[in-house]
């Protein structure tokens, strides 16, 4: 069943990737998620994902190094505004937590890391991030829609995906509460 959504994930990057002027965007080259929270107990939680790829600056990131942290995963592009205005808060949210948390970014569509990487010392950010533009660590989060930018995933300190944020995150409160509910779980 992963390997038919990782599939349908891919054919609808693809889709997007080749894409100037979606439909319903507002002239934006992305489309906006919906704000909409949805946390998975710890029963109905599939298996740990999996994924390693080079970060923004060439060197390998993998997953599986935050495993027994609570992982923040922040689906970000540059040229996304609201990608801009949460990621401070984000990396506010999670270094409030301490050590029991962590943060990283999947940088997609961005065509040079070193617009990436202009683009968080603009924001004022440095969590690591996977460069990513062909989608292909992406493709381990089958649950993100790929035009949904931002997304926010929280996996467990197994590395399952415990909620899901598609859109912007607006307030630290409710991020925060997630977050430490999912700390509090017996890891």
């Amino acid at each position: 069943m992963r390997s038919l959504v990782a599939v349908a994930v891919a054919v609808g990057l693809l889709a997007v990737a080749g894409c100037s002027d979606l439909q319903g965007t507002d002239g934006k080259d992305y489309v906006g998620g919906e704000g909409q929270i949805v946390v998975i107990e710890p029963e109905d939680r599939e298996a740990p994902v999996e994924a390693s790829g080079p970060d923004l600056d060439g060197a390998d990131l993998t997953l599986e190094d935050y495993r027994g942290q609570v992982l923040v995963v922040n689906l970000w592009w540059s040229g996304c505004s609201p990608c801009r205005r949460e990621m401070p808060l984000l990396e506010d949210v999670v270094g409030d937590i301490g050590d029991d948390a962590a943060l990283l970014g999947i940088n997609t569509r961005d065509m040079s890391p070193d617009n990436a990487l202009a683009f968080m010392r603009g924001v004022g950010v440095e969590f690591p991030s996977f460069y990513d533009p062909g989608g292909e660590v992406l493709l381990e989060f089958p649950e993100i829609r790929p035009s949904a930018l931002p997304s926010t995933a929280v996996l467990d300190r197994e590395g399952r995906l415990a909620a899901l944020v598609s859109g912007e995150i607006t307030s630290p409160v409710t991020l925060r509460d997630v977050i430490n509910d999912v700390v509090a779980e017996d890891g």
